[in-house]
C-alpha cells in the first residue's frame, strides 16, 4: 500500500522507504519491532499519503535533515496531525514551524531503539545525519550520496564544511559496512564511498 518498501530490518528494528514529491525525496521510518514505536525522517512532500503511511507504521515523531524546502513541504501538515517535529537550530527558520530543536550527539528513544543525531553541516548549517545505534543503519540527508558529498553551493552550503563533516562525523566515526540511506536516490555503504574522498576534494563538488 501507498509503495512503501522495506528496506532494512533485523530482530529489533526495520526501517521502511518511500518516494515522493517532484525530486524524488526518500523518506524513511524507522520502526521498533517489539513496541510498534516508529519516527519519521523527513516530512518532505505528499502530505496526505505521508500521514496515511505515518498513522500505519505508528509514527509519533518527525526528524529533519535540514530545512531545504524539498525535505519539509509536509511539515505544517505533519504537526496539525499530532506529530512532533525535531529540527537543528541553524535551519529551524527555514521551516513553517517545529516542536524541538536537535542537539549533537543526542539519542531519540523510539521504542527499544535509540537514533543518535550529529550535526554535519555543509549542505546547510543545520544539516544532521542519524545513526540509528548498535546497527549498520546510517541516514545522511543530502550531506552524503553515492558518489560524493550533497550540492554545497546553495545559500549557507559550504564545500570544505561538508567535507570536514564527511571525513569526520562519519568516516573517521563509523566502519566500511556502515549502509548510507541519502535523501535521494540510492544507498551505498561507507566502504565504497570512502577511498574517494580525496577525488571529491580534488574536484570540487
Amino acid at each position: 500500500m501507498d509503495n512503501v518498501e522495506l528496506v532494512w530490518s533485523d530482530a529489533a528494528a526495520e526501517v521502511h522507504r518511500f518516494v515522493v514529491g517532484p525530486v524524488d525525496n526518500n523518506v524513511y521510518v524507522v520502526r521498533c519491532r517489539r513496541t510498534g514505536s516508529a519516527a519519521l525522517l523527513d516530512a518532505a512532500n505528499e502530505h496526505d499519503r505521508l500521514l496515511r503511511i505515518a498513522t500505519g507504521l505508528g509514527v509519533s515523531a518527525v526528524y529533519e535533515t535540514h530545512g531545504h524546502w524539498d525535505h519539509i513541504g509536509a511539515v505544517g501538515e505533519v504537526r496539525e496531525a499530532g506529530i512532533d517535529v525535531w529540527v537543528r537550530v541553524e535551519d529551524a527558520q527555514l521551516l513553517p514551524s517545529y516542536d524541538h530543536l536537535l542537539e549533537d550527539d543526542s539519542l531519540h528513544q523510539i521504542g527499544d531503539l535509540r537514533l543518535r543525531a550529529i550535526h554535519t553541516p555543509g549542505h546547510t548549517p543545520g544539516s544532521i545525519s542519524f545513526a540509528l545505534e548498535n546497527t549498520p543503519v546510517l541516514f545522511t540527508g543530502d550531506t552524503l550520496f553515492p558518489g560524493g558529498p550533497g550540492n554545497a553551493t546553495f545559500e549557507g552550503g559550504d564545500f570544505a564544511t561538508i567535507i570536514s563533516s564527511i571525513e569526520e562525523r562519519l568516516f573517521r566515526v563509523f566502519g566500511d559496512q556502515t549502509i548510507i540511506w541519502p535523501g535521494h536516490g540510492a544507498p551505498s555503504t561507507l566502504g565504497t564511498e570512502r577511498p574517494h574522498l580525496d577525488e571529491w576534494v580534488e574536484r570540487g563538488w
